[in-house]
This record gives C-alpha cells, sequence and structure tokens, in this order.
C-alpha cells in the first residue's frame, strides 16, 4: 500500500512535512480513512490533505510501507502530536550510548531543518538561551530573510560569543536578516537592577521587537542541577525556596509546576527575558529538548499551553505518552492560571 520513501526526493521535504505526509499516507492508505475525516483529524482542509498525497505520489515517495529518514519516528511523532494537541511534533531516535544525556545534539540539527521549513520571508524569529538551541543555530543551513532578535540575556556575559549571541547573529547571517542581540546576562541581583538595564538603548530595541515575533525558539530545563541554566545560577537558599513552591520545569527563565502553572513569578522581575503573555501570542513556538531526564519537565512545560510544536528524542517522548492523564490542546495557548 503506501509508505514513505527516504530516497532524494523525501530528503527534500523538511522533517514536519514528512511526519506529517506519513500519518496522512498511513490514514488514507493504510487505515482506509477518507480524505475529509483526515482534514478533521489534523485541523487542515481537505484539499491541503489532498496536496499532501498528490505530492507523495508525484515524488515517489508512496510505495510499500511508510518510512521516514532513520533518524525519524514517525509514529511516535505522530502520537505525541495527537496526545497534547501540538501543531508539529518531531521524535528523534535517542542515541543508544548517551540515553540519560538530555538533549542530545542530533535534537539541534533537525530543529535546524524544521525552523528551515516554518520561517517564512519577512517573519521575526526569536531564540531564548539554551544549549539546544545555540546547537540549532549552529546546524542551520538555510532560512528565509527574516530578523531575528535574542529572547533572553546570556547565562554568562563572559561566554557571550560562544552563546545566544553567537546564535541570533548565526541565524540572521544565514537568513541575510537583521540582527538584535541582548549583551546583557540574564539573571540579575534583583528587579530594580533588571529593569535598568531593560531600559538601556540596545537591550530595549530587541525588547521592541517581542510582540513581533511571528517563531520562537525555546529550552525546556528539570529542576536539577547541569539541567536547569536557572537552577545552576541561583544559590541554594533560592533553589529550596523554589523548590518548596513545587517547580519542576524552567522554561527563558520562567518556572512552572508540573500541572504547566506558573510559580516563582518574582524571579521573572530579576530577568532579562521574554514575558509568557508575549510567548503565548507568538504564532508558532518551537521548544527543543530531550533525554529521559528532561521527561517530566517537558510535560509540565507543554501543559503551560505557551509551545505549539516539539523537536525531542525517543527517550523523552515514551515517558511524555505515559505522563498521567491526557492534556488539553497545546494549541488552545490558554493560561492554566487563568486570565
Amino acid at each position: 500500500m503506501s509508505g514513505m520513501s527516504a530516497g532524494r526526493s523525501a530528503m527534500r521535504m523538511g522533517p514536519a512535512e514528512l511526519v506529517q505526509a506519513a500519518a496522512m499516507a498511513r490514514r488514507f492508505y493504510l487505515e482506509g480513512k477518507s480524505k475529509i475525516q483526515i482534514a478533521e483529524e489534523f485541523g487542515v482542509s481537505r484539499f491541503k490533505v489532498a496536496r499532501v498525497l498528490e505530492t507523495a505520489l508525484e515524488r515517489d515517495l508512496v510505495r510499500i510501507e511508510i518510512r521516514v529518514p532513520a533518524e525519524l519516528d514517525a509514529e511516535r511523532s505522530d502520537a505525541l502530536r495527537a496526545r497534547y494537541g501540538l501543531r508539529h511534533a518531531v521524535v528523534v531516535e535517542s542515541p543508544a550510548e548517551a540515553e540519560e544525556t538530555p538533549d542530545p545534539e542530533n535534537l539541534g540539527e533537525v530543529a535546524a531543518d524544521l525552523l528551515g521549513e516554518l520561517v517564512n520571508e519577512g517573519d521575526v524569529l526569536g531564540l531564548a538561551w539554551g544549549r539546544s538551541t545555540i546547537h540549532m543555530a549552529a546546524a542551520l543551513d538555510r532560512l528565509p530573510p527574516c530578523t531575528v532578535v535574542q529572547l533572553t540575556g546570556v547565562y554568562d556575559a563572559g561566554t557571550a560569543e560562544r552563546g545566544s549571541v553567537e546564535a541570533v547573529r548565526r541565524a540572521a547571517q544565514v537568513s541575510g536578516g537583521d540582527a538584535h542581540p541582548i549583551y546583557a546576562p540574564m539573571l540579575l541581583p534583583d528587579a530594580a537592577t533588571a529593569e535598568a538595564l531593560r531600559h538601556q538603548t540596545g537591550i530595549a530595541r530587541a525588547f521592541e521587537y517581542f510582540d513581533k515575533v511571528t517563531v520562537a525558539c525555546v529550552s525546556i530545563g528539570s529542576w536539577e542541577p547541569g539541567i536547569s541554566t536557572v537552577h545552576d545560577m541561583l544559590s541554594d537558599e533560592e533553589r529550596a525556596h523554589y523548590a518548596s513552591l513545587g517547580v519542576a520545569a524552567e522554561m527563558s527563565a520562567h518556572l512552572f509546576d508540573a500541572e504547566g502553572r506558573r510559580v516563582g513569578r518574582d524571579l521573572g522581575e530579576r530577568c532579562i527575558t521574554v514575558k509568557t503573555d508575549q510567548l503565548r501570542r507568538v504564532p508558532e513556538v518551537v521548544a527543543i529538548a530531550g533525554g529521559q531526564r528532561k521527561g517530566p519537565a517537558i510535560d509540565a512545560v507543554l501543559r503551560s499551553g505557551l509551545v505549539t510544536s516539539l523537536v525531542t528524542d525517543t527517550s523523552a517522548a515514551d515517558y511524555l505518552m505515559t505522563a498521567g492523564p491526557a492534556p488539553r490542546s497545546a494549541l488552545n495557548r490558554a493560561d492554566p492560571d487563568g486570565p
């Protein structure tokens, strides 16, 4: 019946296109569903479904079995997308020798391909601090002309050239667009210092783009040493305080409990970072995070409604598929804390 070939034609398609085309082909050719039923499931028009299936035939992608490039797990991707109501979920095979390693570098490579697929000419691309986003930026080889803005300060101002500032420059270089980096630490000693920095000319100019961001790329951290940048920047007393509030995850210096509710809001006042309500208005927010140890943190952030798409690995995906009651659709974008 039908399937996805890993040949040259397939490699011209981005990872999200491959995953979606594989899922639609499975529904149509193997499960016997109509184009109208498939359109309803994926939230697109039946004409879009028809185009996807026609493209699969024209490019000789439809053969005997459904296959995508070996590093992509199409079945887990489709199941994860459906469980969390995501726009895109791309699951990459976890390296056998690094199952316990958070955010394997191959996630950044796949995320780079996904951004090349999602970003359109004239978009404003926002990049938050994170090892995975730095790996992603290093792997970029195509982007339409777009503006690139940094969404958070740096982990260590002394390493800006090797961190998020360089990631913004790299993305802008590939796209040929303007870069708006932030030369400031992510975490400041107090709210007054952070507020003063936000009004400095260069930083204020970057902040002006936050409400214009159309595609954002973020990382997710667990609340434990070495897996959360924010955790590592705080004192033992501060860590204990936020732990007592039930923090399970952090993203862009914002803390979340296991249900996706924000906790420790005072920390955000000390940070140079995009606000959560601004992220919630961004049409496409792609999170890059993987590894079994990050599973609970990824689940918490997905339940927050801030993320629309996810690039992860099989280790994290297996945890997420059994992580408590099925959450509401991430595309709802409603704040679990309420208005």
